[in-house]
């Protein structure tokens, strides 16, 4: 539902304006991009297992991935390299991962074959329906929204995908202790997601200090964000619990 895009310097940031959806503005602009030939076969070969359609409607998880266990979704999750990470890493939770742009997808594909994973299930729609549409409430443990795009320009910061409506509907999909991540690398969006957050019902900031928190060990560091790291430009993680 992001921009799909990692840190700031890892992909352009477009102008164009949103493509309008049911609920108005989408989450995500749409991008020109053709699928490498690794990618194209992985989505080929693997999406009848690991896709996940709006066409299924309302999923239980337990019967899509065969057990109770603990379930993330992550929303944009770019080129899905992190995602990968984070399912190899704890092969006793679940993973959903929702991206619009279908090299994305054959990426991420291609790194679940690699690996073997059998944690992973993905979405190539719109998160705005995946919310709405596909998943019962309260059953996801953890929600992450990792740099979507910031909508820098102060008229575009209405387009920012963290808005007191979107959180609230993510909050219902959470358990009642169940943990809201947003991380991003621009300041001014950070402001803007506190702000949010800090506003929003039903949510408590993880810090006893209200502030941002330390970037946690789960959370991979991707290549983009090192380069960023070294020319100075800083991260920010924001945890917040489902409270009611």
């Amino acid at each position: 539902m992001t921009d799909q895009n990692g840190p700031q310097d890892t992909k352009e940031r477009s102008e164009s304006s949103p493509v309008t959806t049911r609920r108005g503005i989408r989450s995500f602009v749409l991008r020109q991009g053709r699928m490498t030939e690794g990618q194209k076969k992985a989505y080929e070969r693997s999406w009848p297992k690991y896709g996940l359609t709006r066409e299924q409607g309302m999923i239980d998880p337990r019967e899509v991935f065969g057990r109770d266990a603990m379930l993330n979704l992550e929303i944009g999750f770019g080129m899905g390299k992190s995602l990968a990470d984070m399912a190899e890493a704890a092969p006793e939770q679940d993973f959903i991962g929702v991206e619009v742009h279908l090299p994305g997808v054959g990426s991420l594909l291609k790194e679940v074959e690699d690996r073997g994973l059998e944690n992973v299930r993905v979405y190539n729609i719109d998160g705005n329906d995946v919310i709405d549409l596909c998943l019962p409430d309260a059953c996801l443990d953890r929600v992450m929204v990792f740099f979507p795009d910031p909508w820098h320009k102060k008229k575009h910061h209405k387009r920012r995908l963290i808005q007191h409506e979107f959180v609230q509907r993510i909050r219902h999909k959470l358990r009642v202790g169940g943990v809201l991540h947003l991380a991003t690398d621009w300041e001014n969006y950070a402001e803007h997601m506190m702000e949010v957050m800090n506003e929003s019902e039903g949510f408590a900031n993880t810090q006893s200090d209200g502030g941002y928190s330390p970037r946690p060990e789960d959370r991979p560091i991707t290549k983009f964000e090192k380069r960023g790291e070294r020319l100075g430009h800083g991260v920010w993680d924001l945890l917040f619990n489902r409270t009611n």
